[in-house]
């Protein structure tokens, strides 16, 4: 092992055991503050976003992140929602994909930045609902809001990635039938489990056996992160999105096994405590701080801002029929935090080169901006 490569895993490891403690400081989520640190880093020459042992771990910690985005999402809850909220939800959903088509089309963006103006992501969702406590009724409607919102835009993210992936219309749409076919299997592998688990409720307890018991003791971990490995070979022999395979699997565990707390706790712990921090820190390095003060840059930075602000804010009025307004807009700001998918996006896009350095860096920038941005109006509402 080179002297570089040591300095690389000392400085990582220092990054892995401050964040935490700095982010207490700042009050901002970890994610923010790796990245700032690994684009600091960068410029000092310590880490390298070209180092392929770097990239390697950076790229199993993305697949985990999606995999415990998954892990946020149980189906069975979804469906016992009642109707006029489920209703309202999508009226939402709806409004914000079509107002970021509009205005896409009027400042003439790239499709990319189009596709990442509604995305949504739950993964900073729960460290509000910590900070706020899950009762809050805006944080269990934007929990619902942004569950079936993060499986769009999870799903938009596969059909992004088979987008880029193909030349001619004829292969994209043999890709697109390839997911549907994949999606119905999915499904009907739903159905056959619930209806397995209804009739034979025992069989959960031998797939995961209570943690009590000697044999049972690490099961519930292996079949997680068995389940995990499963579905992202599948999904390259398919070759489809990696992502979107790692996100079943969290899917299938939050749905099938979710009285196993501590499972969950368990995969949350190793997978921020280590593999995701990685992701963030890779990010960072590959973001280059001397482009930050770029005028196309920045310009591109405040109009994503701007768009990905405006179209929650006017979509929220959907949800004043299930939810004061105070609160529909905390729901609209709680939700205005993409980061990990923004990320996902750009990093496809850029590595197919579907899109330009500068509107790469923009989006990293916008994803940075929008946490804090969030993060403070939040506060300000809440308080009154």
């Amino acid at each position: 092992m080179n002297d570089a490569n040591i300095g690389a895993i000392l400085a990582i490891s220092l990054i892995l055991v401050l964040s935490p403690h700095l982010s207490r400081l700042f009050k901002l989520p970890t994610a923010p503050i790796e990245i700032l640190l690994g684009s600091i880093l960068a410029v000092f020459g310590i880490i390298s976003s070209s180092n392929e042992d770097f990239f390697l771990i950076a790229h199993v910690g993305f697949l985990y992140l999606m995999f415990l985005a998954g892990l946020e999402v149980n189906l069975k809850n979804i469906f016992k929602v009642p109707t006029h909220y489920l209703i309202q939800s999508s009226y939402f959903l709806i409004i914000m994909w079509i107002l970021a088509v509009i205005f896409g089309l009027v400042f003439s963006l790239d499709s990319v930045l189009i596709i990442i103006l509604p995305l949504i992501s739950i993964g900073i969702l729960a460290t509000l609902s910590k900070e706020y406590g899950k009762d809050e009724h805006w944080i269990k409607i934007a929990f619902l809001v942004g569950t079936i919102g993060e499986i769009v835009s999870i799903i938009a993210l596969t059909v992004f990635e088979a987008y880029t992936m193909v030349e001619g219309v004829e292969e994209l749409v043999a890709k697109l039938l390839l997911l549907l076919v994949f999606l119905v299997v999915i499904w009907l592998l739903y159905m056959v489990f619930k209806t397995l688990f209804w009739w034979y409720p025992e069989f959960k307890s031998v797939l995961m056996p209570s943690s009590k018991v000697e044999d049972g003791k690490y099961q519930d971990l292996r079949l997680a992160m068995g389940l995990f490995f499963i579905m992202i070979v599948i999904m390259i022999k398919l070759h489809l999105e990696v992502a979107f395979g790692a996100f079943i699997a969290g899917v299938f565990i939050a749905t099938f096994f979710h009285h196993k707390k501590e499972l969950e706790e368990k995969m949350t712990s190793f997978g921020f405590g280590f593999l995701v921090p990685i992701f963030f820190i890779y990010i960072g390095a590959s973001f280059d701080l001397g482009n930050i003060l770029d005028p196309d840059i920045l310009q591109t930075t405040f109009m994503l801002l701007f768009a990905m602000f405006s179209i929650r804010v006017l979509a929220a009025f959907s949800l004043s029929f299930i939810t004061e307004k105070r609160q529909a807009l905390l729901i609209a700001f709680a939700l205005s935090m993409p980061l990990t998918l923004m990320i996902a996006i750009a990093t496809i896009a850029i590595e197919n080169h579907r899109i330009h350095i500068s509107d790469y860096y923009a989006v990293i920038l916008a994803s940075l901006l929008e946490v804090i941005i969030a993060m403070i109006v939040i506060k300000l509402l809440v308080k009154k």
